[in-house]
Formats: structure tokens, C-alpha cells, sequence
């Protein structure tokens, strides 16, 4: 089954057998039998291309539920004898400042080492649903101040307001604070419309009674400070991210705005029997979660 797994995510023997740690003979030979055992093909096969079958996709989900409950089943058995095992699968938002999550994970790998922690990055709304879905164990997430995440356990770490960041030349560079109303005129960079990160500051303008021109929309926040050092707009960003960022970047300034954004930073995990991989990742950050 892992086998079949790896080859379905990879689309490539080869890479497949290197995730596997075996040779591709030894991998192809293996997953022959299991097709003639079943009476279907499970990859449509060519000399460029694997691609699983409709037989081969029906497989793959109930395998990946079988391995799981496996790795499961042997991280139970390893924490009742007192030593953590298994995966930990983490999400991490871009902006995330709350906590710093490398020095956070270097305690853990320190505590159990065992532990195979595999890292995800991505928006707060594809992180709480891939909790939900087994994907995830645990999660840092940023949402507007009085949205909590759906469906999951989580814990707010800190509450954050925006800064406003223009270029270093703008007018309002050299501003003590301002206002929503004072820069609804100019011309913004913000990440993608639809997601949280980009509902903080349209919240806040709704809210204030205020349109705006989103002119440039970004995935990741290092193009929308460039994007700004550019001259090409100014952005609300969370201040506790943006803030060493910009103090060694001389072509970004960072002014207060008084009725600006405000974000709190979750941390989120599995409502249903989370593994002794995630209890532990909750005990290096001091949460306790509710039994």
C-alpha cells in the first residue's frame, strides 16, 4: 500500500522508489502481483507518464486511511511505553510572529526525536480544513479579530493590529499615524481576495464605511513589500511580522494607522483524538488541550 501510494502522489516510479528507499525493480515487482491479485489495473502506465486509474484512485484513498490508521496504531503503542513516535504534520502561515516556529520545532525535535515532523505552508482557511480532513495535526493560523477557526480545537497565541507600509518616499512616510478614511484614496497591494488575510483589512474598511483600489493582489508577502518599495502601492500588514522585515529594508516605511486591522493568531489542531504526536507538540507550547 505505501507503495502504491508514493507512486500516486509522485507519478513516477523512479521518485517513488526513492521515497520508499528501495530500488524501482523491487517497487514495480511488488505492485505487479497486488494488480493481478485485485483484476485491475491500478496506474495507467507509458514510457512518460503514470497516472492512477479510476481502480487506482479508489485504492489510494482507502490505503492512505489503512496507513494512517497503522502509523497510528504504532505511535499509540510507542507513547503508552513512554516514547513518542510517528508523524506530526504542522501548517504555518506566512505572516506567522506569534511564536518563532523554527525555535519551536528544534525543542520538539529535541524532546523526541523520534518524531518525523513534516512542514506545510498555505492560507489559514486551507489549513483549518486540512485539519479536519486528517491532513494536518496542527496548525498556525491569523484570522480577523472575532473570527475563531471552524470545526477544529485551537487557542488564540496573540492578538495583533496592521501598519500601514509605503514606500520610503511617500508622502505619508514621515506620518506619526493616520487614518483609514486618510489613505482610502491611495492605490493598495494586499494578498489574495477571498482569504482570511485579505478579509482583515476589507473587514476594516466595510466597517468604516469605506471603498478602496486593491490594484495588485499577492500570495506571499515578500512581492507585496516589493511591490510597495516599488512605488506601486501601500499595503496593511500584521505589525509584528512586518516590522523587522522593515527595519532592514531602507525602501519601506511603516506608519501607525489608529482605526486599522486588527488579527489574532490561533493555534489549531485535531478536535478527534489527537495523536501523542500532537499532545506532545502542545506540551512544548505550554497549551493543555481539554479532554
Amino acid at each position: 500500500m505505501r507503495y502504491v501510494v508514493a507512486v500516486a502522489e509522485t507519478r513516477n516510479f523512479t521518485r517513488a522508489a526513492e521515497r520508499c528507499s528501495v530500488v524501482q525493480s523491487s517497487l514495480s515487482h511488488r505492485i505487479a502481483p497486488l494488480e493481478r491479485e485485485l483484476g485491475v489495473r491500478l496506474f495507467a502506465r507509458s514510457s512518460r507518464r503514470v497516472e492512477p486509474t479510476s481502480a487506482g484512485e479508489a485504492f489510494v484513498a482507502a490505503a492512505r486511511e489503512c496507513l494512517a490508521a497503522a502509523d497510528r496504531a504504532v505511535a499509540d503503542a510507542s507513547a503508552a511505553a513512554g516514547v513518542v513516535r510517528g508523524r506530526l504534520a504542522v501548517g504555518v502561515i506566512v505572516t506567522a510572529a506569534a511564536v518563532d516556529v523554527p525555535e519551536v520545532l528544534q525543542r520538539y525535535h529535541a524532546r523526541h526525536p523520534e518524531v518525523r515532523v513534516m512542514l506545510r505552508s498555505g492560507r489559514s482557511d486551507e489549513l483549518t480544513a486540512a485539519i479536519r480532513d486528517g491532513d494536518l495535526d496542527i496548525a498556525f493560523l491569523g484570522l480577523p479579530e472575532g473570527e475563531r477557526p471552524s470545526g477544529v480545537e485551537s487557542v488564540a497565541l496573540d492578538h495583533d493590529e496592521h501598519v500601514l507600509a509605503v514606500p520610503a518616499g511617500h508622502r505619508l512616510a514621515g506620518a506619526s499615524r493616520v487614518t483609514l478614511r486618510e489613505i482610502a484614496g491611495e492605490t493598495f497591494v494586499d494578498f489574495v481576495a477571498g482569504t482570511p488575510a485579505r478579509a482583515q483589512s476589507d473587514q476594516a474598511f466595510a466597517a468604516a464605511g469605506l471603498a478602496r483600489d486593491v490594484a495588485y493582489e499577492a500570495g506571499v508577502v515578500e512581492l507585496i513589500t516589493r511591490l510597495v518599495g516599488r512605488g506601486l502601492g501601500i499595503a496593511l500588514l500584521p505589525s509584528a511580522f512586518i516590522r523587522p522585515l522593515a527595519a532592514g529594508d531602507p525602501g519601506l516605511a511603516l506608519v501607525p494607522v489608529v482605526d486599522g486591522p486588527h488579527r489574532v493568531e490561533h493555534l489549531a489542531w485535531s478536535r478527534f483524538n489527537p495523536s501523542p504526536a500532537t499532545r506532545a507538540m502542545l506540551d512544548v507550547l505550554g497549551v493543555r488541550p481539554r479532554e
